[in-house]
């Protein structure tokens, strides 16, 4: 079971990163209006006392939502997906054989698009 949650995952960190991304800014937003500006979600909204009560676990919430599950899966997307595209962009096989194995490990990360490709490159230079 864990095996299919984590490749769903793996497929769909990009979209899902951004979604976290800006369901993380409004609740930081929301977190933020409610701490120093009181009046304008009790007024704009029409949020109650009792939801106001909670604003310091909206705004930790908002922050956490934001800052890993959206930016630091998006920037960590982004830095091994131009990694592997530079790696797998060279056509000589001394290079590439120099950073196999941080290639594979970066692969394992990324949609099984990927995956396809390092195994094509594989191919195409003969390695193992």
């Amino acid at each position: 079971m864990s095996g299919k949650i984590a490749n769903f995952l793996r497929e769909y960190v990009f979209i899902l990163s951004i979604i976290f991304t800006i369901l993380g800014g409004i609740l930081l937003f929301l977190g933020v209006t409610m701490i120093w500006f009181q009046d304008i979600p009790k007024n704009m909204f029409g949020f109650s006392d009792d939801i106001l009560n909670w604003n310091v676990y909206v705004l930790i919430l908002g922050f956490i939502v934001f800052a890993w599950f959206g930016v630091y899966y998006l920037y960590s997307f982004f830095i091994n997906r131009k990694f592997v595209l530079e790696e797998l962009e060279t056509n000589k096989r001394s290079e590439f054989l120099k950073k196999h194995s941080q290639v594979k490990i970066k692969v394992k990360h990324l949609p099984s698009k990927y995956q396809e490709m390092l195994k094509e490159k594989e191919h195409e230079l003969k390695i193992k």
